[in-house]
């Protein structure tokens, strides 16, 4: 079944390359129809994530203190609630998105920043785990922002990062991994998993779909902050 014109309009337009101001408002406008498209979409980012998240965790996530960043809705709050997380707080460039974050009531904190041109409002080694879910890829979060990510995360802590696979995202894919093994090199974080996922969501065009199957892939990084602490015995 063909997605939606207005699904692949809107989708196409927030990951144009326009202007930041530009870009932020047309996430506003989308705010109140996210949900609904990206259940067209198929889009399985923040279950996915959650659940690699939720399985490396060493702990019982109660108590955890987890970032999302670029929360959007909360789509990836739900999935983490689901899974134990309670002290969850979120960032977004969108003041229409964290609207929507703020009535899931899942969040005890929300914030309005644009991470890349603005850091994160939080201090050093605040967050046992952040997760940054759908925005890092071509003309959202750039790859450059990683290291901002690692900041705020505590020494052992978890970072959950996913980004797309489809044509018109290699480029920016490239460039991510190349950061993101260039950090492992340097000793800031060891890597707990990178996997593949063939169906990520609905391709927008036949031009990004994966092998003429109708979706796109993508890929969730799962790395641990240094230094680990050692296994407990027992």
């Amino acid at each position: 079944m063909r997605l939606p014109a207005g699904v692949r309009e809107r989708v196409a337009a927030v990951h144009g390359g326009g202007a930041l101001p530009q870009r932020l408002r047309l996430y506003d406008g989308w705010a109140a129809r996210y949900e609904q498209d990206v259940a067209a979409l198929e889009y399985r980012a923040p279950h996915l994530a959650a659940a690699s998240l939720a399985f490396a965790f060493p702990a019982p996530p109660a108590g955890a203190r987890l970032l999302d960043v670029a929360c959007g809705t909360g789509l990836v709050a739900r999935e983490l609630h689901r899974r134990g997380f309670r002290c969850l707080h979120g960032v977004d460039g969108s003041a229409g998105m964290l609207e929507r974050a703020r009535s899931t009531g899942l969040y005890r904190q929300l914030q309005r920043c644009v991470l890349g041109p603005e850091p994160l409002p939080a201090p050093a080694e605040h967050y046992d785990a952040v997760t940054v879910v759908g925005a890092l890829g071509e003309g959202q979060v750039p790859s450059a922002a990683v290291p901002e990510l690692l900041r705020v995360t505590k020494p052992g802590g978890f970072l959950c990062l996913t980004t797309r696979s489809n044509p018109s995202n290699l480029r920016y894919k490239a460039e991510l991994e190349a950061t993101l093994e260039r950090l492992e090199r340097q000793g800031a974080w060891q890597k707990v998993l990178a996997q593949e996922v063939e169906r990520w969501e609905r391709a927008t065009s036949e031009e990004e779909s994966t092998q003429g199957t109708g979706y796109i892939s993508g890929v969730v990084y799962i790395y641990q902050k240094c230094p680990v602490p050692p296994l407990e015995e027992g």
